[in-house]
């Protein structure tokens, strides 16, 4: 049956007209704090599909009102930004007062820190997204830590930061820890010294090893390397052999003849 809408309030929708009753049956939504119909004569406010009498929108935790003012959802539940802050915010690690959403902030290692509130300890300048290092619980930036705790390399006199390298008790970049003859970097290399100055072996052995009397390369007598000795000559102990057979003689009696060396069976007939 159809009535008469003449001389009553009525809605249009989609160009219907329809009485307040049958609209509110038909369309109405039901508000999600009291479980009613939003009637057509009220406001209705929706957030995500989801639909609230004026009067029924309102924080979950304090139960002010939250028309035209800022909010945030969690788990279901509407709050104000002054709950939600308290309730789940973190709090900076500086000042101790809640971080607010929508703020910048600044995290390292489970803490947070205001962007304002993560400064140097030394020069207490704000260090934003430069580099730190952490101290002592302390933060610290690059710079100053650098000028309170790092160590000054022996050779180029700046801060050692990482890593680095100590000889004779004194602290090196490893790139300034080189060989005093061919400046290759001897951080992790076999190396020795000469009057204080590091050497690479090579270095070492071209410069003051002494030479074999019977190959003629330097011995370097580093690493247990053995060698004979005999009139001011030196041989390695492989090249310590009869000049005529070949025999080695290490542990044997041997002959001379001018700088050559004998077994005494080749030698018999000097």
């Amino acid at each position: 049956m159809t009535e008469s809408l003449f001389g009553k309030k009525y809605i249009l929708k989609e160009d219907s007209p329809y009485c307040v009753k049958c609209y509110e049956n038909l369309y109405s939504n039901t508000c999600e704090e009291c479980k009613k119909p939003i009637g057509a004569d009220c406001k209705d406010l929706s957030y995500k599909d989801r639909h609230w009498h004026e009067t029924c929108f309102h924080c979950f935790q304090c139960k002010n009102s939250l028309v035209d003012k800022p909010f945030a959802a969690k788990e279901e539940h509407l709050l104000c930004t002054d709950c939600y802050s308290n309730e789940y915010s973190s709090k900076c690690n500086e000042c101790k007062k809640t971080i607010m959403p929508g703020t910048r902030k600044m995290e390292y290692k489970g803490n947070s820190w205001h962007e304002t509130c993560f400064i140097c300890y030394r020069c207490q300048q704000p260090i934003g997204t430069k580099s730190f290092i952490p101290k002592d619980n302390q933060n610290f930036c690059v710079p100053c830590y650098e000028k309170q705790f790092a160590m000054q390399c022996v050779q180029c006199k700046k801060a050692i930061t990482t890593g680095g390298v100590t000889y004779r008790e004194q602290p090196w970049h490893k790139e300034c820890f080189v060989c005093t003859g061919c400046k290759k970097q001897l951080s992790g290399q076999r190396f020795t010294s000469r009057d204080e100055f590091a050497y690479c072996l090579s270095c070492f052995c071209n410069l003051y090893a002494k030479k074999c009397a019977g190959c003629t390369n330097p011995i370097s007598g580093l690493g247990g390397t053995k060698y004979i000795s005999f009139e001011e000559r030196q041989w390695h102990n492989d090249c310590f052999n009869c000049k005529k057979c070949s025999l080695s003689l290490v542990g044997r009696g041997f002959l001379t003849e001018r700088d050559d060396i004998l077994c005494p069976e080749c030698g018999k007939d000097i």
